[in-house]
């Protein structure tokens, strides 16, 4: 006797070849029916005997593509006479639900194999892919996923493609970016008559004489130039005005990166994943990256090709024999602006300064830059979530009332819609200084609300009143809910672990807006999902100069010297910065001018740094304190200072600091003086959270902030705070720094409006 089950299956089924891999069980277990996508959901008609049945519904979870992340299974028996004649991928209809959105996907294996086979008709085909790879995030207008709601919907497939996309027996099997070199997108040479093979041959030949390109990719464009050129390098650096931030590597393969990179099995995993992250790892004395890549760091950001254009990009069979094995592959943006998606946006923003731009014809409808990691304790520590992991969505124990917005922070940004119980966090936007990258946010949250059909109720944004997230927040009239900086940090660590309880919550960064009016930054808290209670921070300074303060870690090292009785006398003897400078600053700082009271644990980073003679002033946001941590990775396991925590909870870094200053002036060893700081501050933090978890009984510990983007005094805290018999929730996939604040915003409001 035949029965028929309607199986409907959430998660990511949409855009990794879910529909036809059901169609081939089918097949396989003698199965009648039909699937289809309602934009929610993979929705299911199954029909047979009972036991193949079971066994097909079974095979679903424990066979499903390798791209796919099945969430939730429901079945149901349905009653009826109608008879299924065969298996069939139906046409895909609109239904409203939850809505899972596959981010890219990196060239597969099978693909790759088939770029670099001659006698394959996709032979050197930039745009190949299949129902396991390929975009699908930044070429997506709208649910569910079908060519005609891609960019990829400007290609009428070729009759070829077309047999392949029905053929339930082919790779590309109801795969919607299909297409070959007949019928797919084109590349070229912007501005120039050049284009197919012929452009990445001019691309190649630029690059490999030394000259940088600008590359357009999945999400943006990339300005790319010889990883080993040190002119080159120099080059681009002055280009894009961008002094010394590190620069992201590409090699052409694994083995080319374990020649300048340590890398473990673990990571090994992760940079050959479907999402192929930057990872940041260790560099080899032996590497052949130029120095002025990423200067006095100890790790390099390194990643593997993920589109076929770049796979092609290296290995393309031309007259070049030496082409290099490692890129450089920036962002395509000049400082502050986000990154380019079109032809327009770069020849505005570096046009100028790069030798050729090569483009294709296929739309970015939504920008995606890179992701970028850490490793740490045999685990990903996200620094920038963008593409291949959003809009993944987190999951949490709560169901909100309302549609959410959260708006996330002023810099690194991202947004967050939230509905149900999923946090749907947006790729990386930027850092909102610069009006176009707020005009940005603007149209990333339009089409974001577009693809996941959420039309918010109301909006969460950062607590200060001149932030560019802020007014935006105000501007769209709906309620405005205000969430103070550091404890959105905390919210978004406790999203994350998917715990709403009570913590002791310790909030580490650079600058937020404290709840009365001055600068905080390094915060313990008492709290949950719904309150919190600053019990505690580190030992409070006057921050003098303004916005300069924050770059300008001299200034704060002054600050911090004020106090002390010869404190001019000692900034000449530290040689902080030029006499002039520091008397202009000590007046500052003497008759209250452009001064405002702070607890910025990431501006004691930037003193300590200066003090050491590390690094005085920062071209980029946390130079300083990576310079710091990598030299404290170079000194000896000294003892951490007796630095006592009283019962008020004030974490003396004032004396952290002086002790920092004296062994300095004595001639202390720098990489020895920066793990002393790294130590005392880590046992600070740990003896701070054994008095609250004795005084309030609790036993659990929050970390995040950017200051805990520092692998070394992660560690160390986390080390401490074991011993302690305290357990900790820290961060993974979301970022501990302001990426991570509109998960925070968004996961506090769902709980207070519960």
């Amino acid at each position: 006797m035949l029965i028929t089950f309607n199986i409907r299956i959430f998660g990511i089924v949409q855009g990794v070849g879910f529909r036809p891999f059901i169609a081939n069980l089918a097949e396989e277990f003698q199965i009648s029916g039909s699937v289809a996508n309602k934009g929610s959901y993979v929705d299911i008609f199954a029909q047979g005997k009972r036991e193949e049945l079971k066994n097909f519904i079974a095979a679903i979870p424990a066979k499903a593509p390798e791209r796919s992340a099945i969430l939730k299974i429901d079945t149901t028996e349905i009653s009826g006479d109608k008879n299924f004649d065969g298996f069939k991928i139906i046409n895909s209809e609109r239904e409203k639900g939850d809505i899972f959105v596959s981010p890219d996907i990196a060239i597969c294996d099978k693909c790759r194999a088939e770029l670099f086979n001659p006698a394959d008709r996709r032979y050197l085909h930039p745009f190949i892919n299949c129902t396991a790879c390929g975009p699908r995030l930044t070429i997506l207008k709208n649910m569910p996923y079908d060519r005609e709601r891609t960019s990829m919907g400007d290609f009428p497939m070729c009759e070829k493609c077309s047999g392949e996309y029905h053929d339930k027996n082919s790779r590309r099997y109801d795969a919607q970016p299909v297409c070959c070199n007949d019928c797919g997108p084109e590349v070229y040479v912007f501005g120039k008559d050049i284009s197919g093979g012929d452009a990445i041959k001019f691309a190649r030949k630029i690059i490999a004489g030394g000259g940088i390109v600008a590359v357009k990719g999945i999400g943006g464009f990339h300005l790319a130039c010889d990883a080993g050129n040190f002119a080159a390098v120099r080059r681009l650096r002055n280009n894009k005005i961008r002094p010394t931030k590190p620069f992201a590597v590409m090699f052409r393969n694994l083995d080319e990166l374990k020649k300048s990179c340590v890398v473990t099995e673990d990571a090994e995993k992760i940079l050959e994943s479907p999402q192929k992250p930057i990872l940041l790892l260790p560099k080899k004395k032996s590497g052949h990256i130029a120095e002025n890549v990423a200067p006095e760091i100890n790790k390099l950001g390194a990643f593997l090709p993920y589109t076929p254009l770049h796979l092609l990009l290296f290995d393309y069979p031309d007259e070049i024999e030496n082409f290099p094995a490692a890129l450089v592959m920036t962002s395509g943006n000049p400082s502050g602006v986000p990154i380019s998606i079109d032809d327009r946006d770069a020849a505005e923003n570096f046009g100028d300064f790069c030798d050729a731009i090569l483009s294709h014809n296929r739309k970015i409808l939504l920008r995606a830059d890179d992701s970028v990691a850490d490793f740490f304790a045999g685990e990903i520590s996200m620094i920038r979530r963008s593409r291949g992991y959003a809009p993944l969505p987190i999951f949490i124990n709560s169901n909100s009332r309302k549609n959410i917005l959260a708006v996330g922070g002023e810099l690194k940004n991202t947004f967050c819609l939230a509905k149900n119980n999923l946090l749907y966090a947006s790729p990386y936007i930027g850092d909102m200084s610069d009006l176009r990258t707020v005009e940005v946010l603007k149209n990333s949250i339009e089409r974001m609300k577009d693809l996941l059909e959420i039309s918010p109720e109301i909006v969460a944004c950062d607590l200060h009143p001149r932030y560019h997230t802020t007014q935006f927040a105000e501007s769209l009239n709906l309620p405005v809910v205000k969430i103070q900086h550091h404890y959105a940090h905390i919210l978004s660590c406790l999203a994350e672990n998917n715990f709403p309880g009570e913590v002791i919550g310790i909030s580490f960064d650079g600058t937020g807006y404290g709840d009365d009016g001055t600068i905080w930054g390094g915060e313990i808290f008492v709290c949950d999902a719904k309150n919190y209670k600053r019990i505690g921070h580190i030992s409070k300074f006057i921050q003098a100069g303004g916005d300069k303060s924050a770059r300008e870690g001299w200034r704060i090292a002054i600050s911090l010297l004020k106090d002390f009785p010869d404190a001019c006398d000692l900034a000449k003897i530290l040689n902080l910065a030029e006499p002039e400078k520091i008397d202009g600053q000590l007046f500052l700082l003497k008759n209250n001018l452009n001064c405002i009271p702070s607890t910025s644990a990431g501006r004691v980073f930037d003193a300590v740094s200066a003090v050491a003679g590390i690094c005085k002033s920062s071209t980029y946001e946390g130079e300083a304190a990576m310079k710091l941590q990598a030299r404290a990775e170079r000194g000896k396991d000294v003892e951490p200072g007796n630095f006592e925590v009283g019962e008020d909870l004030i974490l003396p870094t004032d004396k952290l600091f002086e002790e920092i200053v004296r062994r300095k002036i004595e001639g202390g060893n720098v990489c020895d003086l920066a793990k002393f700081f790294h130590l005392s501050l880590a046992e600070m933090i740990s003896s701070a959270c054994e008095k609250i978890s004795r005084r309030e009984n609790i036993k659990t510990v929050a970390l995040s902030g950017g200051v805990f983007q520092n692998t070394l005094l992660l560690k160390l805290t986390i080390e401490n705070l074991q011993k302690r018999g305290l357990k900790i929730l820290r961060h993974r996939t979301i970022p501990a720094n302001d990426g991570g604040i509109c998960i925070g915003q968004a996961f506090g409001l769902f709980f207070n409006l519960v």
